[in-house]
């Protein structure tokens, strides 16, 4: 209960930038979704470069294997959502994984839209793993502008210099970090059963 408490009082203390953040993302993700289905060249064009890469492949590899499937999810969304959006980038400049994470938010959603009738019923489900995972990427937000702002103004985090307040917004990251980790082990559960599940009895129709 401890450390759910603590993260939520940060939230609370930060919470016109926290309702700002999910704004941001659910909207650009909106946005990208109407996008996808107003030009379905630019939902083409993010699917052939899934496939290009070898992400789609594996996508239908893992299907039938859900747990290894969540899993996989779970790694993705940690080292290359996580990490590598978010976290590493907002260490060595201030802010700077809030722009990356928002683009990735408006491809998403051109990914999502779906191209056919077909396409609508994977999104029913899908659409509670995004609320989930988007929710771990807002958490890790916030702790990035936390660390960004308490670099550059040492003292809204009541710090004397940049480097303890580097330290201190390090520390709220941290702390943020534990329930985005549980959400996106929720996300990726839910995500690989709900898909796995809605494409079994697709396919048995």
């Amino acid at each position: 209960m401890r450390l759910l408490r603590r993260p939520l009082q940060i939230v609370r203390a930060n919470l016109r930038i926290y309702l700002a953040l999910n704004a941001i993302m659910y909207g650009l993700a909106l946005l990208g979704f109407g996008l996808g289905l107003l030009f379905p060249n630019l939902n083409a064009t993010q699917v052939e470069s899934l496939q290009d890469d070898g992400t789609a492949e594996l996508v239908t590899g893992l299907l039938t294997k859900p747990w290894l499937f969540a899993a996989t999810i779970l790694g993705v969304n940690i080292v290359k959502l996580s990490l590598l959006h978010i976290v590493l980038p907002s260490l060595i400049v201030p802010f700077a994984g809030i722009p990356i994470t928002a683009y990735w938010a408006l491809t998403t959603g051109i990914v999502l839209a779906p191209a056919g009738s077909a396409s609508w019923i994977p999104l029913i489900p899908h659409s509670l793993t995004l609320v989930i995972e988007f929710q771990a990427y807002i958490l890790l937000l916030l702790g990035a502008f936390i660390l960004g702002r308490s670099w550059v103004r040492p003292r809204t985090i009541g710090a004397v210099n940049r480097r303890q307040g580097y330290v201190r917004g390090l520390q709220q990251l941290g702390l943020l970090a534990l329930p985005a980790l549980a959400l996106l082990i929720v996300g990726a559960i839910w995500e690989a059963f709900s898909l796995y599940t809605v494409l079994s009895m697709m396919a048995q129709q």
